[in-house]
């Protein structure tokens, strides 16, 4: 429980961030949060009833299962997928399990602030089955036995409910402030960017690779990890490596990085050809959960290193 706990006591410090003088004039909250974070809930209750599963933890158990009533390569046929998780969960067998309810990270946090449980949007519901071009979950999904556990969806940034009077009180946001459906955090990466014309991309370097581009056509082909958001009348196609900056964190210290980084002669390419990842499994471009990390030979300076090891994610990243 110790992840939801965290993500709570976080979203209660950014509120607290927000200058008095400005709280009152906030007409409407959403957020975003990582895509296929999963958590069950009691649907009484709104209690946690098993530790989340994060948005790059696999469930290879349930792929086959998975596998064998979507279409060939949906986006749901990942081991990473939320449905892929949820599948897991509900083999399990746990008691009362037709009682619960599955909602994604922001979908949770959301639910904190508006206490409507159940809801989430389109975009956060697409690696759980749901089809955002249909604004539906197909009929092969909705003849499972924990289809129950399904949240409500609709529109990112639609209007769920006002704000709940606890938190007017305690942070002084206006009474008829509402809450908002939210999003993934690439997606909000993307919108920040401000890319509006087709072709246009964004990658976002965290924790992870996500990479997103705006087209005019869907494209989703799950060998390789590819996927399509829907943003109003257009597509985001991309997909999440689980290369990136935890990798670096895992290797290197903040301190290292940064003084390593100033030693590397960037007009200078590395022989190195690494793949870095923390543990075995990838996502995108190639979607393998048993693809090992490649971070051999290791040279005996760590300027070198370090230096192969960003040229291998830019790699990834082409």
């Amino acid at each position: 429980m110790g992840w939801a706990s965290s993500w709570k006591a976080t979203l209660f410090s950014l509120l607290e961030d927000i200058p008095v003088t400005v709280r009152s004039l906030v007409s409407s909250i959403s957020l975003d949060g990582t895509s296929a974070t999963t958590l069950i809930l009691n649907s009484e209750s709104g209690e946690v009833l098993c530790q989340p599963y994060l948005y790059n933890q696999s469930c290879p158990d349930a792929l086959p299962e998975v596998k064998s009533i979507a279409p060939a390569n949906h986006t749901v046929c990942s081991g990473t997928s939320t449905l892929c998780k949820l599948v897991s969960w509900w083999n399990t067998e746990v008691p009362n399990r037709e009682s619960a309810v599955l909602l994604h990270q922001a979908d949770w946090l959301l639910w904190l602030l508006h206490g409507r449980l159940g809801v989430s949007d389109y975009n956060n519901a697409l690696k759980v089955g749901y089809d955002p071009e249909s604004e539906s979950y197909p009929s092969w999904l909705l003849g499972q036995p924990y289809s129950q556990l399904l949240p409500k969806v609709q529109a990112p940034g639609t209007s769920i409910g006002n704000l709940k009077e606890s938190f007017t009180r305690q942070f002084g946001f206006p009474d008829d402030c509402i809450v908002c459906t939210g999003t993934t955090d690439s997606i909000a990466a993307f919108l920040a960017a401000r890319a509006t014309e087709p072709g246009k991309a964004v990658t976002s370097l965290g924790s992870t690779l996500a990479i997103k581009l705006l087209s005019t056509k869907r494209v989703d082909d799950a060998r390789y990890g590819v996927y399509s958001h829907r943003l109003d009348d257009k597509w985001l196609v991309g997909g999440a490596s689980n290369t990136g900056g935890a990798i670096l964190r895992q290797l290197f210290s903040d301190e290292q990085l940064e003084r390593l980084s100033q030693e590397i002669n960037p007009m200078v390419g590395s022989p190195l050809d690494y793949y870095p990842l923390q543990s075995s499994g990838e996502r995108f471009p190639i979607a393998d959960p048993n693809l090992a990390p490649r971070l051999l030979p290791r040279p005996e300076s760590d300027v070198e290193f370090l230096h192969g090891i960003l040229e291998s994610i830019a790699r990834i990243e082409v």
